[in-house]
């Protein structure tokens, strides 16, 4: 589906027009085009990268191509850029969604194959004529960026919860078996940092002015957003220092409480110890056994067998094994 948006000093002038308007849109210096392709057919995709806009070949095939890492490249007249915005349409909290951007002087072309929350958020917006950052290219493709990183942020404080819940969960009496959990949030925070670290690296060649689209007025709003990335990206750090001490914490729990188990068993057997060895060593012979041919040898017996149970048994209590 093709979206676009004109803008005339800062204001909607026109929306969702044909590919021939469009064509004469993008003739006119004084206007300002933003088109949108939101999953679109290989004939929206050819109408527009190749027959409006005329881009490379190889930053055609580079946006229509999935892409896990973030990129920027430089080309004569436009800016191409690969970005990833957390997928709010799927269950999982770090599916992303891939964003491509073609940034030019007077146009921006966004293009993703699944609906994105800064994307819409910025085109309501602008029909409202709520957005003063209409008014050039660079200022709108940084709106768009700016709510893609702000849509990292409740992702993030959902992930502490889950940290701060599994930290009580670690230090409770009981506790089940929380490596299942403790590897899944492992992963979510290393697919968050994966997908952040390489995203401030692009924005930050943007914001030290590398390359030419970017106007030296709308540095400091790039720069502002390198350092909304870099503090995810840190935060994010530190949960996984964070879940790396819980999961120490748990490891060492578990390695207690099985010592404690196997404590346990050697009590147990400790206390059974003198009874079998004397029940072994005489086999109940009373007959036959010249010390036990007593009429009080079976009592004897029976009283020796309890006294040194129950020594065993005070000796492991006072040693804190039972």
């Amino acid at each position: 589906m093709i979206h676009s948006l004109i803008f005339s000093d800062g204001k909607l002038a026109g929306q969702n027009l044909e590919l021939e308007a469009l064509r004469l849109v993008r003739a006119d210096k004084g206007l300002l085009l933003w088109v949108d392709l939101d999953d679109p057919t290989p004939a929206e995709i050819k109408a527009i990268l190749e027959g409006v806009f005329q881009f490379h070949p190889l930053a055609i095939e580079d946006c229509v191509t999935p892409s896990s890492l973030p990129k920027v490249e430089d080309y004569e007249d436009y800016l191409f850029l690969v970005m990833h915005g957390v997928d709010y349409t799927r269950t999982d909290k770090f599916s992303t969604t891939e964003l491509d951007l073609f940034l030019g002087k007077d146009f921006l072309v966004t293009f993703h194959r699944r609906p994105m929350r800064s994307v819409q958020s910025t085109q309501d917006r602008c029909t409202k004529n709520l957005g003063a950052f209409a008014r050039s290219a660079d200022r709108l493709a940084h709106q768009v960026l700016d709510l893609l990183t702000d849509n990292y942020k409740p992702v993030v404080d959902e992930l502490r919860g889950e940290i701060e819940e599994l930290e009580e969960t670690v230090l409770a009496t009981s506790s089940e078996n929380l490596i299942p959990t403790l590897l899944a949030l492992k992963a979510d925070l290393s697919h968050l940092r994966q997908t952040v670290r390489p995203q401030r690296d692009v924005i930050n060649r943007l914001a030290h002015g590398e390359s030419k689209m970017i106007r030296a007025t709308s540095l400091p709003y790039f720069r502002d957003l390198r350092d909304d990335l870099i503090r995810i990206d840190e935060t994010a750090a530190g949960y996984a220092d964070q879940l790396l001490i819980s999961f120490d914490l748990y490891l060492n729990k578990s390695s207690f409480q099985a010592n404690e188990g196997i404590k346990i068993l050697t009590a147990l057997t400790a206390i059974a110890l003198p009874a079998t060895i004397i029940g072994t060593w005489y086999g109940m012979n009373f007959e036959h056994m010249p010390e036990l041919r007593s009429p009080y040898g079976y009592p004897v017996c029976f009283t020796v067998m309890v006294l040194s149970t129950l020594g065993v048994w005070i000796w492991c209590k006072r040693m804190k094994w039972i």
